[in-house]
């Protein structure tokens, strides 16, 4: 028997001042934009054009399994990640900032409390990733 997960896209998602929405109280998030230190990650750096980082991120993302992207404009991406078993949705979202050359990233589980590290590990993955072009 196959579990879908149909929860919507969360409203609060996206850029606001430069800045991506801040993670919940629950442990299933990570950000580069947190105050909360056990959520926090660093900015991946580059080099080069917005353009370029921007390429990478989505090439990186295509290549994610059960990953799809969901929206991308110059300098934000927001891409939906399911779970193998349950199909439960995370968001990850990216916004590049070309005047410091660092991009940001949230990613965060749609629904449910503890994640079991699965978006840490996610986004610790694709900066590893990223570092490597």
């Amino acid at each position: 028997m196959r579990v879908r997960a149909a929860i919507s896209i969360p409203g609060e998602l996206g850029v606001t001042e430069m800045k991506l929405a801040p993670c919940p109280d629950t442990p299933n998030c990570v950000s580069t934009q947190t105050d909360q230190v056990d959520k926090l990650l660093s900015p991946i750096p580059y080099t080069g054009s917005e353009e370029s980082a921007l390429n990478r991120i989505t090439q990186i993302l295509q290549q994610m399994p059960r990953t799809k992207i969901a929206k991308e404009k110059h300098n934000y991406v927001h891409a939906e990640c399911r779970s193998f078993l349950f199909r439960f949705v995370d968001d990850v979202e990216f916004l590049i900032d070309d005047t410091e050359k660092l991009i940001h990233f949230r990613s965060a589980a749609r629904v449910g409390y503890s994640d079991l590290g699965v978006n840490r590990k996610r986004m610790e993955e694709f900066t590893r990733k990223f570092g490597e072009s």
